[in-house]
């Protein structure tokens, strides 16, 4: 007695990627609802099953859907807006900028639809996302049918969705406890990178991911600065540095991992964590390629990626997986390593085990999701074929077959495309809303490439610094009852500093470019001599005044840069319309005070004369843990002697420009 299920595939090379490789020739596949049921030879699931619908494959491949294990799909919007720059200036100058300004719900949906259309046609049936909006890229990818690990971005910077990184935390967490059990998106959280988060970011993201037993998407070791910038900062490499704060405590999917070495690699085997190749993206930004062969022969779960259309610039998996097999043979010298059917294994069921989502997708077995395409192999630049070696078939997917070649896509027993036509998505009108936003962010980018931040970003070296300034001053005249305080074991000392410092102001027509500042910081050792002399340039965005008992709380911007140029040079490529000059001598303390750490500085304003002050500062990149800072640096000064009722909320360079006029 045969059993009845939903749909019956039948004349097809069926190419399973199971454990075994198993291959059926003429094969079929039976399907109920949204899984699997059987795969087998035709002639032997045709006695089994009895099919509501039975479909001639005509032939073709039949063969899991293909896994794109790292993109940023939204970012088809920006295909093509800034290539063959610098890591910082494409970042810097102009993905987050227009991400600041154009990034919305709206933005997010429409991108990712342009995505999936994109994906479907190249044959991907799951993706791992990361971008902001997550909820917006969720909602069009389950309206297109596909599958994927969508992942809310948490980092310290302001982002389009969250002007703190502690609503970022809070969004993913509601965004996965809602969206925790839906049959084709499975929520996630991303710390979008070690350098762009806190430990905090990276502690509370793990205890997101665990809370809700959801996988962790983040980048890990994409460039060698990325490394040597954490062995400076933190002691350790980037692996080292997010397993002392976590990570690895939840699922990790690790985009890139470009500069690891086999330490590193086995740490990220014995945490199971799952790695995204990104073979086009590395290549284009000069990033890097990554040890695959190492992590394979060690036992990593390795899948492929595209990485985001802004920096491939496409999500063409068949380019992809071609490109794997290709470098690892390139860089390492020998032929045979990583062959066409490890390439294709990458792509599906170990890109899915990568993911954390081997069990429901990857590969052809009963009781997985229905997750397939067809591919046409009778095309001319897929012939002939030959059927001496089983493996062929391999190589003639890998090294041979495009894209173009998928017929029809089915994800979760629904079929996306059949016969090169669409089924869930319009293309034409998504095209149109497109164009539009294309003239918009044009018209943006004419403005702004001639603004003061991307002027300082295109020089080099400029870092974005931390949101949030807590800075509280007071005139005071007694310097040595002060002095006298600081020394008391109340205040920890770690660090103190004499500085002479010579700072020029920028002024621009237009107050949104904020000011810029070229500081000369002469270090004064014990025998008054001059030690070293630094020089650097400070972008300082426009305040935005936080109001607290003593407003000592500030929001803004601000990016910091070596300054290898002379002022002259400065004034001239910057064209400020105003200026304002300032020299003071400024006695530093890096303390602790109440377990939290400030810095007090003793200033001597000498040109225009303003007399002495006493500042507690403190910068962060949370604003709970600035509001928490503001209330204690009143208490600081309060202790230092300072009497808060004669707060100057005033900036030096603001005093010293009222002096000046």
């Amino acid at each position: 007695m045969t059993k009845t299920v939903d749909r019956l595939l039948i004349n097809a090379i069926v190419i399973t990627m199971d454990e075994d490789f198993h291959q059926y020739e003429p094969g079929a596949v039976a399907i109920a609802d949204d899984k699997i049921i059987a795969v087998g030879l035709e002639a032997e699931l045709k006695q089994q099953y009895t099919a509501k619908e039975t479909v001639d494959c005509g032939g073709k491949v039949l063969m899991p859907g293909l896994v794109n294990a790292h993109t940023h799909v939204p970012m088809t919007l920006l295909r093509g807006l800034a290539d063959d720059l610098r890591l910082d200036v494409w970042l810097l100058g102009y993905m987050m900028p227009v991400e600041r300004e154009f990034v919305s719900p709206e933005f997010v949906q429409l991108g990712t639809s342009l995505a999936c259309i994109e994906l479907i046609r190249s044959g991907v049936t799951c993706f791992a996302d990361m971008y902001y909006f997550e909820e917006d890229v969720a909602k069009a990818t389950a309206e297109a049918g596909l599958r994927a690990l969508c992942a809310q971005t948490v980092l310290k910077y302001p982002s389009p969705d969250a002007d703190s990184y502690e609503q970022s935390l809070d969004a993913a967490d509601d965004f996965i406890a809602r969206w925790k059990n839906h049959p084709l998106i499975v929520p996630s959280v991303a710390p979008h990178a070690p350098y762009t988060c806190t430990e905090d970011i990276l502690q509370a993201t793990s205890a997101i991911a665990v809370k809700h037993d959801v996988p962790l998407h983040t980048h890990l070791a994409e460039t060698i600065t990325e490394v040597e910038a954490s062995k400076e900062e933190h002691g350790m490499p980037v692996i080292p540095y997010v397993k002392k704060h976590k990570i690895f405590e939840a699922k990790v999917l690790a985009a890139h991992c470009v500069h690891v070495d086999s330490g590193e690699i086995h740490t990220l085997h014995h945490h199971g964590a799952g790695v995204a190749h990104n073979p086009s993206s590395n290549l284009k930004l000069a990033s890097g390629v990554a040890p695959v062969n190492d992590m394979l022969e060690i036992g990593v779960n390795v899948g492929i990626g595209t990485d985001g259309p802004a920096s491939n610039n496409d999500l063409d998996m068949f380019e992809e997986i071609r490109l794997t097999a290709l470098l690892a043979k390139g860089i390492s010298g020998d032929p045979t390593v990583l062959p066409a059917k490890t390439a294709l294994l990458m792509a599906t069921r170990l890109g899915a085990q990568a993911m954390h989502m081997g069990e429901i997708t990857g590969s052809l077995e009963p009781g997985k999701r229905a997750d397939l395409i067809l591919v046409d192999i009778s095309p001319l630049h897929n012939a002939p074929r030959f059927h001496r070696d089983p493996e062929g078939i391999y190589a003639q997917l890998i090294y041979a077959a495009k894209s173009t070649d998928v017929s029809d896509v089915m994800v979760n027993g629904q079929w996306l495309m059949r016969n090169r036509e669409l089924l869930t998505l319009d293309e034409a009108p998504l095209l149109e809303q497109a164009a539009e936003y294309a003239q918009k962010i044009d018209a943006f980018l004419r403005q702004r490439e001639e603004s003061v931040l991307s002027k300082l970003i295109a020089i080099g070296g400029a870092l974005e610094q931390e949101s949030f300034e807590v800075q509280a001053k007071v005139r005071i005249t007694d310097t040595q009852a002060i002095l006298a305080n600081i020394s008391r074991p109340e205040i920890e000392l770690l660090h103190t500093r004499h500085y002479r410092e010579f700072d020029t102001y920028f002024q621009f027509d237009d107050p949104t470019q904020g000011q810029l500042r070229h500081r000369e910081d002469e270090y004064i050792g014990e025998d008054e001599a001059v030690d070293k002399i630094r020089y650097r340039l400070t972008m300082i965005g426009k305040t935005s005044e936080r109001h607290f008992p003593s407003d000592v709380l500030l929001s803004r911007s601000r990016y910091i840069a070596p300054a290898t140029h002379s002022l002259r040079f400065y004034r001239e490529y910057f064209k400020p319309n105003a200026e304002t000059f300032i020299e003071k001598d400024r006695l530093r303390w890096r303390v602790l005070f109440r377990g939290t750490e400030f810095y007090i500085n003793l200033d001597r304003i000498d040109k225009p004369d303003l007399g002495t002050f006493l500042e507690v500062k403190s910068r962060t990149w949370s604003l709970r843990d600035a509001e928490n800072k503001a209330k204690m640096a009143e208490e600081l000064l309060i202790f230092l002697g300072a009497e808060p009722e004669k707060m100057v909320v005033q900036d030096y360079v603001e005093a010293a420009a009222s002096e000046q006029a």
